[in-house]
């Protein structure tokens, strides 16, 4: 048999299977897409997330089902996606804590982030927002670290755990400033926020999205905020870089993909996240949330979390917090 009739079944072969997954590709989605959270429902990345899958819904003619698999720091929900069949119908509503601070704050976990997901579309950040209970005098950031200092051990501050993206910011606060504010943990945002309303604590940190229709109310004051820039919503509001230049930690929303989810597929959903987020009735909605918009294709993502892997680390480092 000769070379070349050897080698043409090959290239038939593989011009075939070429052919398989291009149809199968254009028939995407032909069933329902599952959207995993490892959030509860209800919480501003399951809105999010709702917001967004129903338009992906509309725009791919089928429908978009999130399941919400909440607990354990997001690790239930982290490897309900990690394990999932990599056939493009499961996504993962990736957050910070599950991609980035749990590997650095666990020493050991049943997933591994960077071998086991595929980036698809960074979608937005969610900046923190520093604010103090209507009874405290301190109108901004100088004046409640003045407070602090010249009142030791009567401020405290409300958080939803020490290993929590708001516990470790509210630790990261305390070391940039050198206030030293009890810090107290709190089993979720909301019992953080009655306490601080309440009086019983003075100060909270935790999503825009959580403290919003507080601070509409007058219950709180926002003082300063986490991002680069300041927030819309919030031009008001200084961010903390602007006295402490740096300090930019922010929590943000990406989707990512089971490894090994075919890359047409990813290339497909990539666009198509981008066709909705540019939705212009969606972007209120959005910034309702305390939402910044920024979107970007899988290479983007990969470097964004490349990035926040060293600022993060970083930041553990340097408030001594240790692998559990």
């Amino acid at each position: 048999m000769s070379l070349t009739s050897r080698i043409l079944p090959l290239l038939t072969l593989a011009a075939a299977l070429a052919c398989t997954a291009n149809a199968q590709a254009q028939a995407w989605p032909n069933k329902p897409v599952r959207i995993i959270l490892s959030q509860a429902p209800g919480t501003s990345p399951d809105i999010a997330a709702r917001l967004i899958t129903d338009r992906l819904g509309r725009l791919w003619g089928q429908g978009v089902v999130i399941d919400n698999r909440a607990g354990g720091q997001n690790v239930i929900g982290a490897v309900a996606a990690a394990h999932a069949a990599p056939d493009g119908y499961t996504f993962f509503f990736a957050t910070t804590a599950a991609i980035v601070t749990n590997p650095l704050t666990f020493k050991t976990l049943p997933y591994d982030p960077p071998k086991d997901f595929e980036s698809v579309a960074m979608i937005a950040k969610s900046p923190m927002v520093v604010a103090v209970s209507s009874s405290v005098p301190a109108k901004n950031l100088q004046e409640l670290v003045a407070l602090a200092k010249a009142k030791p051990g009567t401020i405290s501050t409300a958080h939803e755990g020490p290993r929590t993206f708001s516990g470790m910011m509210s630790e990261a606060l305390n070391h940039a400033t050198g206030m030293k504010t009890l810090l107290v943990p709190y089993n979720g945002a909301t019992a953080a926020i009655q306490d601080t309303v309440g009086g019983r604590t003075q100060v909270v940190l935790l999503s825009s999205a959580s403290v919003v229709p507080f601070i509409k109310r007058g219950d709180l004051r926002p003082i300063a905020v986490t991002a680069s820039k300041r927030v819309v919503g919030f031009e008001d509001v200084p961010t903390l870089a602007e006295t402490y230049p740096g300090f930019e930690y922010v929590g943000w929303f990406a989707l990512l993909a089971p490894a090994g989810t075919p890359k047409d597929i990813v290339a497909r959903v990539n666009r198509d996240v981008g066709t909705v987020m540019a939705d212009p009735t969606l972007a209120p909605k959005l910034r309702d949330l305390g939402l910044i918009i920024d979107t970007g294709d899988p290479a983007y993502l990969d470097g964004f979390l490349s990035a926040e892997r060293v600022r993060w680390s970083k930041l553990i480092k340097e408030i001594g917090l240790q692998p559990e």
